[in-house]
């Protein structure tokens, strides 16, 4: 008997590998929805042509209720990995909150309304995690939830994922996709100064498109054949494992390795963000695999495999490093987008965003000898091949304000109360019944802010107040003075005497003001 996965975001990098996986299973038919673009009709002649009858593809928009209930109607499965994410969001935050809030609103609201609801699966991102750094580089589910400063895509995520989690939709899961690795990853990002948001000391842990396709292949394949019911209602996070734990420096300097040079070769200390941008090292990136065993080859082995590929790499390496830095990065300096051109046109919102004060990004220089790299402990009192270790991971875990050991069948109204207590508020509830996780409760932040939600939300997943976190607008300074959770990480790359609100305008111009 077939099975239907209908699926949006399937002509993106985990789509189509999502596709390419899925359709080895003989008994899945897929459901597409595209917009009616160039690719995206390219997609459609090519894979009805090659997988016949056994996929459907319509266009249409997210956007559009009508849209997706003619998505989800009859559908057995739901997969969600529609995204506009950057450097197109930052451009297009219109088209951004039409595909990451709206969007998955809709679905969530046509599959509340089939008689016979499919199981939804949606990709979320490891965006709403925020800033990491060498002081807390392993995080896990529950831990809080702070999308960097101007970053409305991580902010459009996160809203969207609690959209899932308050639904009432009877079967769900969440997965928190980490920084994806494709063919084309490096010609893709020297096109636009996004690059430049990378700290060279930010924790990372990839994951191949492959392997995140092989994993949703994997959950479809167990699920079909043993139902597995302990895997629905809950969030994880997507990483590649030990082999893909990585740091920003490594990560350009395996990739310009192919064109004959490295990360100090082609690039300039200040010409990168010291903070604001988002991934850590997943210390439950296990949980996944497991399960469904998805996690194959290395980081050295992608680059490998991308140089075999790519083998006019090579002719790059008889040009002069310098001419290539000329060429292609520090021409990426004048773009909108890169940190290099706010500094210049004194663009003081984001130079505290990503800096902290203008003053701070004149400290760094242009000299690697007044730098200190991370991977290279060069950073006084961090031994960096100690601290990749996951041995290390739970010296530096983040509380979570009770006792997250407890399996949910022995959570108590008391566990509640403590966790909202560590954020600076109250868990108004008068009542709970032990292990009930998905019943909404009242809760009351520390800014007086009264709000909805269900333990699981708040305890498992990490959210907490909508009205203090909340689109276009980032005061993340100002909740953390009165918020224990998120002050264990935001001040491990901010000042506890920084008192700044950050916003966009109507237009999209950005803003901030110092409050007292």
């Amino acid at each position: 008997m077939s099975v239907v996965v209908a699926m949006t975001g399937a002509s993106g990098n985990m789509g189509q590998a999502v596709v390419k996986e899925t359709m080895t299973l003989p008994f899945i038919r897929l459901r597409l929805l595209f917009l009616n673009e160039k690719r995206e009709r390219h997609l459609k002649k090519k894979w009805e042509k090659q997988y016949g009858g056994r996929i459907e593809i319509f266009f249409g928009n997210i956007k559009s209720i009508t849209d997706c209930r003619r998505l989800v109607c009859g559908a057995d499965y739901v997969l969600n990995m529609a995204a506009v994410i950057p450097p197109l969001a930052d451009k297009r935050p219109d088209l951004a909150r039409d595909a990451n809030v709206i969007g998955v609103m809709n679905i969530v609201t046509a599959i509340e309304a089939c008689p016979l609801q499919p199981k939804f699966i949606h990709i979320s991102t490891v965006a709403l995690y925020g800033n990491r750094n060498y002081l807390h580089p392993w995080g896990r589910v529950g831990d809080p939830l702070l999308p960097s400063v101007y970053d409305e895509y991580g902010m459009g995520k996160l809203i969207g994922e609690r959209a899932v989690l308050d639904s009432k939709i009877k079967t769900w899961a969440v997965l928190r996709q980490t920084g994806l690795l494709y063919e084309k990853l490096l010609m893709s990002n020297i096109s636009d100064g996004l690059m430049f948001h990378t700290p060279f000391n930010v924790p990372i842990e990839w994951v191949t498109d492959r392997d995140s396709g092989v994993l949703i292949k994997n959950i479809l394949q167990k699920d079909h054949d043993q139902c597995a019911h302990d895997f629905w209602k809950n969030v994880y996070n997507i990483g590649g494992g030990t082999a893909y734990r990585t740091t920003g420096y490594e990560t350009f300097d395996m990739g310009f390795s192919m064109i004959g040079g490295g990360t100090k070769t082609f690039m300039r200390p200040n010409w990168h963000a010291t903070r604001n941008f988002h991934c850590m090292w997943f210390i439950d990136s296990d949980v996944l695999n497991q399960r469904y065993q998805f996690q194959k080859g290395s980081l050295a082995d992608f680059w490998s495999e991308i140089k075999a590929k790519n083998r006019y790499f090579a002719l790059a390496k008889v040009v002069p490093s310098s001419w290539i830095t000329a060429i292609v990065f520090k021409r990426l300096l004048r773009d909108e987008n890169a940190p290099y051109r706010w500094v210049k046109q004194a663009n003081e919102g984001r130079i505290k965003a990503f800096f902290g004060s203008k003053e701070e990004w004149e400290s760094i220089g242009e000299n690697w000898d007044g730098f200190g790299v991370w991977c290279k402990n060069e950073i006084e009192g961090h031994d960096y091949n100690t601290e990749i270790d996951p041995a290390y991971a739970e010296r530096c875990l983040l509380s979570h304000g009770y006792d997250d050991t407890k399996p949910n069948e022995e959570l108590s109204l008391s566990d509640l109360q403590s966790a909202a207590h560590f954020r600076g508020g109250e868990c108004k509830a008068t009542s709970f019944e032990k292990g009930d996780l998905y019943t909404a409760v009242d809760w009351e932040c520390a800014e007086g802010h009264s709000f909805s939600a269900s333990p699981f939300t708040v305890l498992r997943a990490g959210h907490w107040c909508p009205h203090c976190i909340k689109e276009g607008s980032w005061s993340h300074d100002l909740l953390a003075k009165k918020n224990p959770f998120y002050a264990q990480v935001w001040y491990d790359s901010h000042e506890q005497n920084e008192n700044t609100v950050y916003w966009y305008d109507n237009d999209h111009t950005t803003r901030y003001k110092v409050t007292e």
